[in-house]
């Protein structure tokens, strides 16, 4: 696929996705904090004429949540790549790349597979040769017509996901599927609205499995990027960002940048949907969540 191994780093002088929940540190008197993805280091690197890299690291989330499916410290698959034609081409490489990750899965790792379903039995998972792809606008129609209430521009909640899923799965046969034109309000900064219609984006996520919870969680955010600087930093202002921190990163796009995008997936949430396993403190050695910090 000749994509580029990199490595970013993990001490940061800003935040990476724009959010509040991050590691806060003192680095040699600066402020600092733990990376919440290489995000914007992989775009430099696309800057930087790399074209398609990716990145398995160490992932640093300050969250509160207290859940089945969150951790504070996580391994996660970024990639990123060049944008030819239409950002649909990222979604054609999660389609291929994940269709093909759990058919070896599937074949390769049986034994493993059995060890895991005599502790912890599971139904194999539904997925289509194709992945199913559906938009924001029919989700919500989806959902509408099944009589749940939801903000078209809004992001969806945990119950609204789990019903998605639901009916999904009886309609399509399929428990991985992905939802694409997110509302541009529920994006990052960088994240490119729609030619089309602005207040939609050139963004999706990946969702997988109606388990054993009942539950169909999201597992990956992704989308095409602005590429445009003075844009990137308009945007990175109206979204409460102090544009000093992230500075070189705006500096990277002003030498030019083609059309790119990307994804990142958090591996153990795979893992842990996957085998349809009830806590992704279980697919992890030594799990870090908001009450646990040893061993």
């Amino acid at each position: 696929m000749g994509f580029v191994s990199i490595h970013t780093p993990k001490l940061m002088a800003g935040s990476s996705e724009g959010g509040s929940a991050v590691f806060k540190l003192d680095y040699k008197g600066q402020p600092a904090c733990l990376a919440q993805s290489p995000q914007l280091h992989k775009q430099m690197a696309i800057n930087g004429d790399l074209r398609r890299v990716f990145e398995v690291c160490p992932v640093f989330r300050a969250e509160d949540s207290f859940t089945h499916r969150h951790l504070c410290e996580f391994v996660g698959l970024d990639v990123e790549m060049e944008i030819h034609r239409h950002y649909s081409e990222i979604m054609d490489l999660v389609d291929e790349l994940f269709v093909f990750i759990f058919t070896e899965l599937n074949e390769k790792c049986k034994k493993e597979l059995e060890a895991v379903g005599k502790q912890y039995p599971f139904e194999p998972l539904k997925f289509l040769e194709k992945t199913l792809r559906l938009t924001f606008e029919e989700g919500i129609q989806m959902l509408k017509e099944a009589g749940v209430e939801v903000d078209p521009l809004g992001d969806l909640n945990t119950e609204s996901e789990r019903k998605l899923g639901q009916l999904v799965l009886e309609k399509y046969k399929t428990e991985f599927y992905i939802l694409h034109r997110y509302p541009t309000a529920v994006r990052p900064f960088y994240t490119l609205p729609c030619a089309d219609n602005p207040l939609y984006s050139n963004s999706f996520d990946v969702f997988i499995r109606v388990n054993i919870l009942l539950t169909c969680e999201e597992i990956m955010s992704g989308g095409q990027r602005v590429h445009i600087p003075e844009v990137l930093e308009k945007r990175a202002v109206e979204c409460g960002i102090d544009v000093k921190t992230i500075s070189t990163y705006i500096d990277s796009f002003k030498y030019g940048s083609p059309p790119h995008g990307g994804f990142g997936v958090g591996l153990e949430r795979v893992v842990m949907l996957f085998c349809a396993l009830n806590n992704i403190r279980k697919t992890s050695l030594f799990p870090r969540d908001p009450q646990r910090l040893s061993p």
